[in-house]
């Protein structure tokens, strides 16, 4: 029998939080658009795991929570919370340094202690979310009551804003 070391990890962390849905799939689709076509999930349900850093000395980190159909506001808000003068996404370095995991499988479950999390209250609307599964193997796919079960998660309205649309065939140039 074979194990898969990213699942034991992520069943682990999930162990005891209610009911959930892991859903493997191909690492170089778990960037959330590529996910989304490949997999036939809406974009509205898509939960992102951003780390983001407050400038300072040394540096301040948090983890948010925010659907992919929205921006995250860390030029006002995050900075704000951090209480920084200045804040930005983490870099893939740095998040993976600090969570282990990699940018497009970044999940909510089995951070570091001590950093915060924080989501939009946005996210808590939806019926069901996709949030990385702490590699790019896998997904979560949960009620968003789950993040709720996350030791001082905080969910914040403000925290991010719905995206502007995009007329068609113009690409973003976010991930």
């Amino acid at each position: 029998m074979t194990t898969d070391p990213d699942r034991d990890v992520l069943e682990h962390a999930l162990a005891g939080r209610g009911g959930y849905e892991l859903f493997p799939c191909d690492p170089a689709l778990a960037d959330t658009a590529a996910f989304c076509a490949a997999y036939g999930f809406d974009p509205a349900d898509s939960a992102n795991t951003i780390v983001v850093v407050g400038k300072s000395v040394p540096p301040v980190y948090a983890a948010c929570v925010v659907l992919a159909t929205h921006r995250l506001d860390v030029n006002r808000t995050v900075r704000a919370r951090l209480g920084t003068r200045k804040a930005s996404f983490a870099s893939p370095d740095e998040t993976r340094d600090l969570t282990g995991q990699q940018i497009g499988g970044v999940t909510a479950f089995g951070l570091p202690a001590g950093l915060p999390l924080w989501v939009d209250a946005a996210v808590m609307e939806r019926e069901r979310i996709v949030l990385g599964g702490g590699s790019r193997s896998w997904k979560v796919l949960a009620p968003p009551s789950i993040l709720l079960t996350v030791v001082g998660v905080e969910v914040m309205e403000g925290l991010a804003s719905p995206a502007p649309s995009r007329p068609e065939g113009v690409a973003s140039t976010g991930g």
